[in-house]
């Protein structure tokens, strides 16, 4: 499969209404019932500040491309809430009429960093899950996305193939009810080692096109450099979605924290890039 990817333009930047530059990162999209769109997103003051991100953007527009506006804020950290440090990468599916948000919260050990969960009949308001944080895993876990991937939910997220460090990895779990989680798999695994944000294996995202499932994942070039390391996505194809080769690589896409939206569009933004951009895709034989 053939993958193109159209101009990135840029549809929404919160900076006007923070009255200074800030930033959107890891972030999601998704259309209500209705067809109004609401994207969420680690957001802060520049420069970027990943130990103070300690809210979740939202905004909403009526049209994908805009015009976005701000809305209240999705969530606030809350430390008292099994010792959440900070609101990394929130992702929001639709499934059982209500809405299920998944972020990282951090905690005072990487090897064993919370995915916590958030629940909402309307998108506006969210209530944390009572159970506390859905699992705990490193190095450094963070960047969940989940997907239903045939008879079962799979949570894919950034790690190691060892919570203690080794290879940057993506790192999967699988469940029936979206709360409980089994043990961690590996879905792809990169040839270079390190821990913390060195990780080129950042903001996974798999989708399924036609028979094949395609891992979204960034950025690519911290090890093998671009005109823009930092914004650069890689695309790999699999025959199922829980195994992508290293030696399947198709592409390459000038791309920050990469979200997938429908397979027809897909998003850049980061630190530094003033505001969230999209681009169309389309998809050959």
């Amino acid at each position: 499969m053939r993958l193109n990817v159209g101009d990135f333009t840029r549809i929404y930047d919160p900076s006007p209404d923070f009255g200074a530059p800030w930033y959107v990162n890891d972030h999601c999209v998704i259309r209500d019932p209705d067809g109004e769109w609401h994207l969420y997103g680690i957001n802060h003051a520049e420069p970027s500040d990943p130990d103070g991100e300690t809210t979740f953007l939202h905004a909403t527009a009526t049209d994908i491309k805009g015009p976005w506006h701000t809305r209240e804020t999705a969530l606030t950290l809350d430390p008292n809430y099994y010792g959440e440090r900070h609101l990394w990468a929130p992702h929001v599916i639709r499934a059982d009429r209500k809405y299920w948000m998944f972020y990282n919260a951090g905690g005072d050990d990487p090897t064993r960093e919370a995915i916590n969960l958030a629940t909402s009949e309307d998108l506006y308001h969210w209530t944390r899950h009572p159970g506390g944080p859905l699992f705990r895993d490193g190095y450094s876990a963070r960047d969940p996305m989940v997907t239903w991937t045939g008879d079962q939910w799979t949570m894919y997220y950034c790690g190691n193939d060892d919570p203690l460090g080794g290879h940057f990895a993506v790192v999967y779990r699988c469940s029936d009810d979206l709360i409980h989680w089994g043990d961690r798999k590996i879905a792809f695994t990169s040839e270079f080692t390190g821990q913390g944000f060195n990780s080129p294996t950042e903001s996974p995202f798999v989708v399924k096109e036609e028979d094949h499932w395609y891992l979204f994942i960034g950025p690519c070039g911290r090890y093998q450099p671009t005109p823009d390391g930092f914004v650069c996505t890689a695309v790999y194809e699999s025959d199922n979605p829980w195994e992508f080769p290293r030696d399947h690589l198709i592409t390459k896409i000038g791309s920050h924290a990469a979200e997938i939206i429908e397979n027809r569009w897909i998003t850049s933004c980061g630190a530094g890039q003033g505001g969230v951009f999209l681009a169309e895709l389309s998809w050959e034989s």
